[in-house]
């Protein structure tokens, strides 16, 4: 969608790790497949490692160095976030970049999320839930593709973008992207009140470990 907007340019993607897994911190996504996603729409990629625990102050204080970074070297004057609807979130981007100089963007915001869904789909995204919240949803979900049938069988009050946190998404294809990520789906975890889905992909994980 950004990339469809005339009057924006977008330069550069940015994202935090878990500092010591090398792994989103939450979603549970390697850092490899981050990198892979980055690669295929064409994009560099600027990481902010944070230490587990991180308190909020230091995510903020490591978030905003980062912003100033890619300010400098990518000339950027916006930040695009993904929230749709929740005001306290959208709040929240808006004091911490107060006086950054960098403005935030929320290109999707007031979406009516279940036809957002199916239009990504339609649209060509392939995408699969690494991450649910078993309070909401169960085990199950874990792993399984972001189509139809999943938006059809999500029992009532659950979001169908999971803008609740009831579930988080790996895209591994799209309008945007030159190829294909090929993963697989590992093991299933519990870890700290979520359930995780370990996707990796088998060539280029198994060729980083050895």
């Amino acid at each position: 969608m950004l990339r469809c907007a005339p009057d924006l340019d977008v330069r550069v993607l940015l994202t935090s790790f878990n500092a010591s897994f090398g792994r989103v911190a939450m979603h549970g996504v390697r850092r490899s497949l981050v990198t892979a996603q980055a690669q295929a729409v064409g994009l560099p990629l600027h990481e902010v490692d944070l230490p587990p625990p991180c308190s909020n102050a230091i995510y903020e204080q490591r978030m905003l160095g980062a912003i100033e970074e890619i300010k400098k070297r990518y000339g950027i004057t916006h930040l695009a976030f993904g929230d749709l609807f929740l005001d306290d979130v959208r709040e929240y981007r808006l004091r911490m970049l107060k006086g950054s100089s960098v403005q935030p963007v929320f290109p999707l915001w007031g979406e009516p999320t279940r036809p957002l869904a199916e239009r990504m789909i339609a649209t060509g995204v392939k995408a699969y839930l690494s991450c649910i919240d078993p309070r909401v949803l169960a085990p199950s979900f874990a792993g399984r593709a972001f189509d139809r049938s999943l938006l059809d069988d999500l029992p009532p009050g659950v979001d169908a973008c999971g803008e609740h946190g009831e579930f988080h998404r790996i895209v591994v294809d799209g309008p945007s992207f030159q190829n294909l990520i090929a993963v697989e789906s590992g093991e299933v975890v519990e870890r700290d009140g979520f359930v995780s889905a370990d996707f990796y992909m088998p060539l280029a994980d198994q060729a980083m470990s050895t």
